[in-house]
């Protein structure tokens, strides 16, 4: 019986040491077929990826947002703001009809007011926007649509803001400027 066991634990410790060997012998090609598969993310991945869930209740990698390659929308509100409440129906819309080809995503910023650092929310409801190619929306009519360009401290443009309501069809027009490929 002791010898059966002895047998027993040689094959696994030697099937163990095959699969290690394997493994180490292709780390690199499962490395960089892992690395290819994460840039290349599509719209089949958002039906159980949180990157395209519509609140925000903690951290987020803008980013990793960017890197989808589609329009991002991101308002900051509150559901106390009745401006607020009147926008986010039509936000959800986006965000439901457009699952992949844009990212719309809200936050409360009275409850989670860390996650508004960095985007200069003076008043709520404000909205940046990011093209699809990952680079801020900038518009030729900037002025009429109460858009904002919004700099660093070298002067170069970030992300576009805009503060106050917008409606369904301003954000659909906004968006196919930004790259919405539908």
């Amino acid at each position: 019986m002791r010898k059966k066991l002895i047998s027993m634990f040689v094959i696994i410790a030697i099937l163990i040491a095959i699969a290690g060997i394997w493994l180490l012998k292709n780390y690199e090609k499962i490395a960089s077929q892992h690395a290819e598969n994460n840039e290349n993310i599509t719209s089949q991945d958002v039906s159980v990826n949180e990157d395209f869930e519509f609140k925000i209740t903690s951290e987020y990698n803008l980013d990793k947002l960017k890197s989808y390659h589609v329009p991002i929308i991101i308002d900051f509100g509150s559901d106390s703001c009745m401006p607020c409440r009147e926008m986010e129906p039509a936000l959800k819309q986006l965000n439901s009809e457009l699952q992949g080809k844009a990212i719309i995503k809200s936050i409360d910023v009275w409850r989670y007011p860390e996650l508004a650092d960095g985007y200069s929310v003076e008043l709520i409801p404000t909205q940046i926007f990011i093209n699809s190619d990952g680079m801020p929306y900038a518009p030729q009519n900037a002025e009429e649509l109460g858009l904002e360009f919004m700099k660093d401290e070298n002067g170069k443009h970030i992300y576009t803001r805009h503060i106050g309501g917008l409606t369904l069809e301003q954000m659909k027009n906004m968006l196919k400027e930004m790259g919405l490929d539908e």
